[in-house]
Order: structure tokens, then C-alpha cells, then sequence
């Protein structure tokens, strides 16, 4: 009597509750493998009498079978796709296996996140030129602009949300994931803006684009340290001439080291501290989304979960900070029901203290709506790639708005000239990011997940 081997790969049981093998003909694809008739040190299978003796293995493959876990509340069972043969360590069917199957993963990874990253740009560029137009008829209110978009961003996320949990879309696993980590995201959302804020007052306008760059700094830092990320030696080397070309590009001619002696070096500090908040958030969120994968069995946490809880506890501490954060803007607290009710009679062009509010409430209302989209934008790309990819795609947006700043916009008067080291700084900044990208022959292999360290 021959022996021979069979290992399969056991999809989910049938609505009859048993394992449904389907019949395999021998053809060149299902290698028989010769064994010792002495089988008693083998592995226990299925074995099946019949002229000739075949162990046949069920194996759980990729998830696909969670036994008595892998059922609803319902009792029905929810399982994977038909079972596959596995002959040895080949996996027969299944194409996860195939280097041209992975390889394509790949390929189709990269085009998300290339077309998601020029969304951002994108977004980043058109939410900086608004921020611009839109402080054109609230250049008295910028303070009740910021509110307005804190504020509106509550009512706009959780309608969405709303919407995308009865379209099914959001399960109530996502909504009753833990809401500290949503908790930490508003707290350090709301002390980035009030230290911000706090230093921006001081600071001048040319010299926060330079401390900006701490922020993707403070990124590799941060998701070297918490999410255990290692960095290769040419993706530090891109980031740092990424930074370097925007502040040639920004800050070239126009003195934006003397401003920052005049302001000093507490200031300058402080101003860091901020982005160092901002970064911390990101990396959060970045976090967020992986826990989600275990604890959702696998699954992603919708992004508008995460956008809502935080804008929301990000709206709580602005509240608890608004004597002090009014006060930054030269408020007095007591006189702030008065300024937001004139800040929103210009909001509407409406009233007689209305002269000035031209280009309301177009201008803000863009700039709200568009900045909304470069928030979701930007999470998005941080979901299917890292904090410090949505960085680098913010970041490039920055000398791309120096330039259109150049442009003949409305509202706006004489456009700005091009400062002297803008081409110089956007080459350096374009080799940076080529050299971020570049991935050296006969270097380890990509890694398709998207949260996972590198």
C-alpha cells in the first residue's frame, strides 16, 4: 500500500457547519509527496483509509477560519473564502503567495499614497492662498475666524459620521473604541494653537516659516521613540533638505534672522514647543490607527471617528483656554461676547459695522470648507502611509504658496515679488525628496502595511 501526504488549507465551515473539501483531481499543480509508512512521529491528521494511505491536514490560512470566535451576534458564522489546498509550504490558490501578486499590492500602494500626498499638496496650497483672502474682510476678527472653524468642524464631522454609521460604513465597534487617545489629540491640538498663538504674537511672519521645519524634526523623533520606527540614512538626509529648501525658499531675503534675535530666544523656544504638540498629535493619531487594526479584529477605524472625538475634546480645551487664548489675541475677556457678535455681524455682511467685510462670507466660508478638506486629506495620507509622509506633503506646499502669492489674486492689491532664493530652495528641496523616495539596490523590502515600522 503507498502512503503519500495531502496538507489542506481549511476555509470556513458551510451553512451545514462542516468543513466543505472540494475534489482535486492529481494534476501537475498537487505534488504527492512520499512518505515513510512509520507516520507515528508525523503531526496528527485526518487520516483516510484507502488503497493508498493519505494524511490529510487542515490548516488555518490567513484568517480565513476562526472556529466558534468567528461569529455575530446573530450566531450565523461570518468566515473567509473556500478553502485552499497547501501541499508543504505552498500555498496552491492562493495568489497572496505569488511575488507578482505582491508585487502588484505594492505598486498599487504606492499610487494611493502618491495620488493621496498630491491631494495634500494640493489642499495645502489652496488652504494657505484662503487663509490669506479670507482674513481680507475679518483682518479685525481673525480670532472669531479660528473660533468659527474650531467650532464648525463639530457639527460638520459628526453629521458626516452620522451619515457614514447609518450607510454602515462606521460599525459601532469604531464608535465604542476607548476616547482617552481622542482625549490626548484634542489636549495636544488645543495647546499647540495656545502656545502657538502665544509665540506667533511676538514672532514675525518671516521667521515662523523657519521654526515650522522643527516639525518634521520633532516627527522622526517622536515615531522613533513611540512607534519604534527606524529611519534609513537617505530618508533622514531627504527630510533634512526637504526643511532646508523651504527655509532657503522662504527666508531668503528677508531677514528673518535679525527678526529672530530682536524676538529672543524664549519665543523662538516656544514657538518650537508648539510644533512639538502638533507633531505629538500626529504620531497619536498615527497610533490610533494601528491599535485600531488589533482591536477591531483586523479592521480600520474610519477616519471621521478619529476627526470628530478630537475636534470635539480639541473644542473642550479651547474653551478652558479661550481667557487665555483671547488675551493672546489683545481680547479682553470681558469684551469678547461683544467681539465675536461684531466678528459674526462682518462674518455675514450684515449690520453697520459692516464697512471693510467685503468678500464675506465667500472668502471665509471657502477657506473653512477647504481647510476642512486638507484636514481630511491629511489624515487620510497619514492612515495609509506615516506622520512623517503627510508631513513632507505639507511641507512642500509651503513654497508652492510663496509662489502663488506671486500671483494676481483678487482682494489681495499688488501681488508679492519671488524672493531671491526661491529657485535655489525649491531644487534643494525637490533633490530632498528625491532622495527621500530613493530606495538603494539590494535593500530589504517594502513593507505593504501602512503603519508598520520601517
Amino acid at each position: 500500500m503507498m502512503s503519500c501526504c495531502r496538507r489542506l488549507t481549511a476555509g470556513g465551515p458551510t451553512q451545514y457547519g462542516l468543513a466543505q473539501l472540494p475534489q482535486v483531481q492529481r494534476t501537475d499543480e498537487i505534488s504527492w509527496l512520499a512518505l515513510n509508512r512509520n507516520i507515528k512521529n508525523r503531526r496528527p491528521g485526518i487520516v483516510l483509509r484507502s488503497p493508498r494511505l493519505c494524511t490529510v491536514e487542515a490548516v488555518r490560512h490567513g484568517g480565513a477560519w476562526e472556529g466558534s470566535e468567528g461569529r455575530g451576534d446573530d450566531g450565523k458564522g461570518k468566515f473567509g473564502p473556500p478553502c485552499r489546498y497547501s501541499v508543504g509550504d505552498r500555498a496552491v490558490g492562493d495568489q497572496r503567495d505569488d511575488p507578482e501578486e505582491v508585487t502588484n499590492v505594492k505598486i498599487d500602494r504606492k499610487v494611493e499614497v502618491a495620488v493621496a500626498a498630491a491631494a495634500t499638496v494640493v489642499f495645502g496650497v489652496a488652504n494657505r492662498v484662503l487663509y490669506k483672502l479670507a482674513l481680507v474682510p475679518l483682518k479685525h476678527y481673525p480670532f472669531f475666524l479660528a473660533q468659527l472653524a474650531t467650532f464648525g468642524y463639530i457639527i460638520v464631522y459628526f453629521s458626516i459620521l452620522h451619515l457614514r454609521h447609518q450607510a454602515g460604513i462606521v460599525t459601532d465597534e469604531m464608535l465604542s473604541m476607548p476616547k482617552t487617545p481622542f482625549l490626548a489629540v484634542g489636549l495636544l491640538e488645543a495647546l499647540g494653537a495656545a502656545s502657538g498663538m502665544a509665540a506667533g504674537a511676538v514672532l514675525s511672519g518671516a521667521s515662523i516659516p523657519i521654526l515650522s521645519q522643527s516639525f518634521l524634526v520633532w516627527q522622526i523623533i517622536l515615531s522613533i521613540i513611540f512607534l519604534r520606527r527606524r529611519y534609513k540614512i537617505n530618508q533622514l538626509l531627504g527630510c533634512f533638505l526637504v526643511a532646508i529648501g523651504v527655509v532657503v525658499t522662504v527666508a531668503s531675503g528677508s531677514g528673518a534672522g535679525h527678526s529672530l534675535k530682536e524676538a529672543g530666544i524664549f519665543w523662538s523656544l516656544l514657538m518650537i514647543v508648539s510644533f512639538m504638540f502638533q507633531a505629538a498629535d500626529t504620531v497619536l493619531k498615527e497610533t490610533i490607527f494601528m491599535n485600531a487594526g488589533h482591536r477591531l479584529k483586523g479592521g480600520s477605524i474610519d477616519l471621521f471617528v478619529v476627526n470628530s472625538y478630537g475636534s470635539a475634546f480639541q473644542a473642550l480645551f479651547v474653551c478652558l483656554f479661550l481667557p487665555f487664548m483671547s488675551k493672546l489675541w489683545g481680547i479682553p475677556f470681558s469684551q469678547l461676547p461683544t467681539y465675536l457678535k461684531d466678528g459674526a455681524a462682518c462674518f455675514l455682511n450684515i449690520g453697520t459695522l459692516t464697512s471693510g467685510c467685503n468678500g464675506a462670507p465667500m472668502l471665509p466660508l471657502l477657506f473653512v470648507i477647504v481647510n476642512m478638506g486638507f484636514n481630511i486629506s491629511l489624515l487620510h495620507l497619514l492612515k495609509i502611509s506615516s506622520a512623517v509622509v503627510s508631513s513632507l506633503a505639507s511641507t512642500i506646499s509651503v513654497p508652492i504658496s510663496v509662489y502663488a502669492f506671486t500671483l494676481p489674486l483678487p482682494y489681495l492689491g499688488v501681488a508679492s515679488s519671488l524672493p531671491s532664493g526661491f529657485i535655489r530652495g525649491a531644487i534643494i528641496l525637490v533633490l530632498g525628496l528625491l532622495i527621500y523616495t530613493w530606495t538603494p539596490n539590494g535593500g530589504p523590502p517594502t513593507n505593504v502595511s501602512p503603519a508598520s515600522p520601517s
